[in-house]
């Protein structure tokens, strides 16, 4: 058969490339872990460690940051078993750090190795070989030492297994890891991450010894061997020959748990004792969660200074909450709106939410969960839908029955609750939307299209009435809306988001929109966004363009998403009609010019074309009000013949964008704009 030459952008069978092991990982890294540094996975290492310990099998683990840039995991744990796998065939140790989705948390029923885990998308370890210069691993079990090394993922030093010597410990896993730095922005670790990541694994733990040492070089000591085999340097790294280390170790046992951990680091004393307890589900709850299920937690409320919240899930910090957060500020909602209402301590008018609740609390959270559904690898936050329900069922109980059997404390926190609903009640005395019938009502003066299709509905904000009723006449109606504005809009560069609806054409815009105000660091909702263009539609001449201006200035200071996913749009109406006489064969024609340059432009064209010199007439409009409904039609509403030009940050990007904004808008910038125009001033050209 003859062999096919692909030329270049051919595209058939032979183009698909289908990624093999690891190499998804080395293709695409950030899917599966952070790049900025290895710290992510130096954590994978450590939580399987930790998990030995969560499972009842571990009390020490002990991690080293070497000189050479490479760290180590040591633990007491069982230690990774090394035996052929019974339908693989290969070593089960090289497994775990070869394979995508292997491992021993997968196995959740009653003998599972690990009832309780942080791993449980299979990939944690193999993606830190994967991104290893080096990777060795030392394990003790059964009597016997086992020990191999990769590279890149791959085995370069097979498995070799040896019998324990006498003294040499007898169960535990060591790793060690040399980061590859082209994988990562830097191969630093970060101190503080990896030492609050450590003592957080202590506290979860109590009872487990945590350790950290930083080996630098230095005067000659002796180094601590945390794995019997002699470490081999990865490519690069050159051996010095006698090496010299000196060590600085932080330890950490807590005794206290959670308790201690978070006293020692609230900003502010607590109103009430700190309240702390833990629940688990027995045998017989197993109808509503699984066995072992549950959550220790600890909370403080204070009235001042920042609030420390930390939550875990199996010792995995989910430092982007998840549903366990949720369960908690359920649970504490209800059991304190409870008390309230018990003793009847609610004010009139003033309503409670979660939030006046969960506004002042500090906590530690703890969630065991079977079968924990992370939010991506790096399982920051916690998805799992029963954990709300989980942590919720658990903290309500025992807190209200805490408040009613220390009513002092209660009616102190009671206050503080209430004070922080009246405080949420007095900042949000707004000027709202304007509402009926609990839905927004539609401005009066809008003519609505007729289509529901957010991508080809488009409103104008058209300047003035009378232009508004002739774009009403020369517009599509399945797809046009027309929203009139009376005059100029309000200058909103300096106005507070709170106060933006107390004017009228702001407010219309906002309800026509179906967006509310908001901010460039939020996320607005837009499920009831009515249109997909949003079109500025005003006078061609110098108050047109500053209702132009004024527009703009509202959709980026208090619309920037809608800016951002490219809703906004000008339309640009012409300034001059020329009425063409006819010429050759082309007959007697309306043009239209959108300025004085295309207007130039216009005449040179006709005159090319045979037009007599002044056998055209040319008119200035002097509003979009002069148009007729099909002048604008033709002009400007017609998606085939009009200009309408998209809206976005450009080039320079957002924060210069805001700089260059403040200049020309900021109440307080007069002198700003002053050295503006001196110093462009001569680049304006007025036509009188």
């Amino acid at each position: 058969m003859p062999t096919k030459t692909l030329t270049p952008g051919h595209y058939g069978e032979a183009s698909i490339r289908v990624l093999k092991g690891l190499e998804p990982v080395k293709q695409r890294p950030g899917m599966y872990t952070r790049t900025d540094t290895p710290l992510h996975t130096i954590q994978e290492v450590i939580d399987n460690a930790a998990d030995e310990a969560l499972a009842g099998f571990g009390k020490r683990i002990a991690v080293t940051q070497h000189a050479d840039g490479s760290v180590s995991v040591d633990d007491d744990g069982r230690g990774i078993p090394f035996g052929l796998h019974p339908e693989e065939r290969v070593p089960v140790v090289e497994i775990v750090y070869t394979r995508l989705h292997a491992g021993g948390k997968f196995d959740k029923g009653a003998g599972g190795a690990y009832s309780f885990s942080g791993g449980l998308h299979g990939v944690g370890v193999s993606v830190t070989n994967a991104l290893a210069k080096r990777l060795q691993v030392t394990v003790w079990r059964e009597g016997q030492v086992a020990a191999l090394a990769f590279s890149g993922g791959d085995v370069i030093e097979p498995l070799v297994i040896r019998k324990a010597s006498a003294g040499e410990r007898r169960q535990g896993t060591s790793v060690r890891v040399w980061p590859d730095p082209k994988y990562f922005e830097s191969t630093e670790l970060p101190k503080a991450e990896l030492t609050h990541l450590l003592r957080s694994k202590a506290v979860l733990m109590p009872g487990v010894t945590v350790s950290l040492t930083v080996e630098k070089s230095g005067k000659e000591t002796k180094r601590p061997q945390t794995a019997e085999i002699p470490p081999s340097p990865p490519e690069g790294v050159e051996s010095s020959g006698k090496a010299t280390w000196t060590h600085e170790t932080q330890t950490w046992l807590y005794k206290g748990g959670l308790r201690d951990y978070l006293m020692q680091g609230l900003p502010a004393d607590p109103v009430i004792p700190l309240f702390d307890g833990e629940a688990y589900a027995s045998g017989n709850e197993t109808e509503n969660f699984a066995e072992g299920e549950g959550a220790a937690w600890v909370l403080a409320f204070t009235d001042e200074g920042n609030v420390l919240r930390e939550s875990y899930v199996n010792l995995i910090p989910t430092v982007a909450g998840g549903t366990h957060e949720s369960g908690l500020k359920d649970g504490l909602f209800g059991a304190i709106k409870a008390f309230i209402e018990l003793h009847s301590l609610l004010p009139k008018g003033v309503k409670l939410m979660p939030e006046d609740v969960f506004s002042r609390a500090s906590f530690v959270l703890s969630a065991k969960v079977l079968d924990p559904q992370f939010q991506g690898q790096t399982k920051e936050r916690l998805n799992s839908r029963d954990a709300l329900r989980l942590v919720s069922a658990f903290v309500r109980p025992p807190l209200e029955l805490w408040l009613n059997q220390h009513v002092d404390y209660g009616r102190k926190l009671a206050e503080l609750v209430i004070r922080q609903a009246q405080a949420r009640q007095r900042a949000s005395q707004k000027v709202e939307k304007r509402k009926g019938s609990g839905v927004a009502v539609l401005p009066g003066k809008l003519t609505d299209c007729e289509s529901r299709d957010l991508t080809l509905n488009e409103v104008f904000l058209v300047e003035g009435d009378s232009a508004g009723g002739s774009a009403k006449m020369g517009r599509e109606k399945e797809t046009q809306a027309i929203l009139p504005l009376r005059g100029k809009v309000l200058n909103s560069w300096e106005v507070e988001r709170d106060r933006l609806f107390a004017n009228n054409e702001i407010h219309d815009i906002a309800v026509a929109l179906g967006v509310d105000p908001h901010g460039p660091t939020d996320t607005p909702d837009f499920s009831g966004l009515r249109y997909g263009k949003v079109c500025i539609l005003s006078d061609a001449d110098v108050d047109g363009s500053h209702i132009q201006v004024l527009l703009l200035t509202l959709f980026f200071r208090h619309f920037p998403k809608l800016v951002e996913a490219g809703h906004v749009f000008v339309a640009k109406p012409p300034l001059y009609r020329v009425d063409a006489p006819a010429r050759g064969k082309k007959p007697a024609a309306k043009l239209y010019a959108l300025d004085d340059g295309e207007l130039e432009a216009t005449l040179d064209k006709l005159r090319k074309e045979g037009a007599r010199e002044g056998s055209w007439s040319i008119s200035r409009f002097k509003g979009l009000g002069e148009m007729s409904a099909e002048q604008l039609w033709e002009t400007t509403l017609n998606p085939e013949t009009r200009r309408l030009l998209p809206v976005s940050f450009g080039e320079i990007g957002f924060d210069a964008t805001v700089v260059a904004m403040t200049k020309l808008m900021g109440k307080g910038e007069a002198a700003a704009r002053r050295e503006l125009m001196e110093l462009h001033g001569d680049a304006v050209e007025i036509d009188v």
